[in-house]
């Protein structure tokens, strides 16, 4: 679907503002609709302005590279934020730390710590995404979180207005911040330890390879599809094995399957829609709840209007 024109609403920017721009090419699923309008600012000043003029009944929505992020196939109203390359940059500074913008994917951020003998920020090898997103979400995998090495975030709230959190403020737990969901995170900064360059290269890599031998990294997926439960309720076990016992390993719905190779992934076969994905998703959530007992919480953020196929 097609949005109407807000065009005349909108204050003038420096980047690039499109109208009813399809989102599926920019997301790892490949579905969903249309964005009423698509901005991509030059940089920080550009954002920070065109909050502050942004008339406060028109929604905002960010986007990274929607690594775990399912678009419904209604689209997304209002004014959807992709940070460009004036966000990506990444730079070593002294005493072991780094700064990184939000629009840095996770992987890169990981390897530059790397080569510049520094530790600590391997994890991010196994994370698909931007920084962005891992600051929202608390990403971690293998052990570690982003609450393990993060110092501070740059951040502009809904008005532009700049702010800088310390790890505290993030208030951090498993895969979720406390941070208010209209904050738009810029750049942040880490601290890591100093380690030899080929070490921390090796643990790196094999991360990497865990995670091309045990996830369906070729499909068009979005990563892990629920949190691990509660191990009081679960008895121990992690959502892909609550899924497994349940019968959901290679279930299907539409051109939407939950993967053979793991069952917490879901993949777009090829024709699936939004809606396919959301529907798998939550019959998977009713066959464990069902057959286990286990309540399994959304680790894939939905956006966007709902359209029933």
């Amino acid at each position: 679907m097609s949005f109407p024109s807000i065009l005349d609403q909108l204050p003038e920017v420096r980047g690039s503002l499109r109208e009813n721009v399809a989102l599926a090419p920019y997301t790892w699923f490949r579905v969903g609709g249309e964005a009423q309008i698509f901005f991509m600012p030059k940089d920080e000043a550009d954002l920070a302005l065109f909050l502050a003029q942004l008339p406060q009944d028109i929604p905002v929505q960010i986007l990274g590279v929607a690594s775990n992020t399912l678009v419904r196939d209604g689209g997304i109203e209002g004014v959807v934020i992709r940070l460009g390359p004036a966000f990506a940059k990444c730079e070593v500074l002294e005493d072991g730390r780094v700064r990184v913008g939000a629009a840095c994917l996770d992987g890169v951020l990981a390897k530059k710590a790397a080569k510049a003998g520094l530790g600590g920020l391997e994890f991010y090898a196994g994370i698909p995404g931007t920084i962005g997103g891992a600051l929202r979400m608390n990403a971690g995998c293998y052990g570690a979180e982003t609450k393990d090495v993060l110092v501070e975030v740059v951040a502009l709230d809904r008005r532009g207005r700049r702010q800088v959190m310390r790890l505290a403020d993030m208030g951090y737990s498993y895969r979720h911040s406390i941070a208010a969901s209209d904050l738009i995170f810029v750049e942040a900064v880490y601290q890591c330890t100093l380690e030899d360059t080929d070490i921390v290269m090796a643990r790196m890599a094999e991360i990497t390879r865990n995670r091309e031998q045990s996830q369906p990294i070729k499909e068009k997926t979005g990563g892990s599809t629920f949190k691990n439960p509660d191990p009081k309720q679960s008895g121990g076990r992690g959502a892909w094995q609550v899924i497994d016992a349940a019968g959901g390993r290679g279930f299907k719905v539409g051109g939407a399957q939950m993967s053979e190779k793991h069952c917490n992934f879901m993949i777009n076969t090829g024709n699936a829609t939004a809606h396919d994905i959301e529907t798998l998703g939550n019959t998977i959530r009713a066959m464990v709840k069902d057959t286990q007992g286990v309540d399994l919480q959304w680790e894939i953020k939905r956006i966007g209007v709902k359209v029933v196929s």
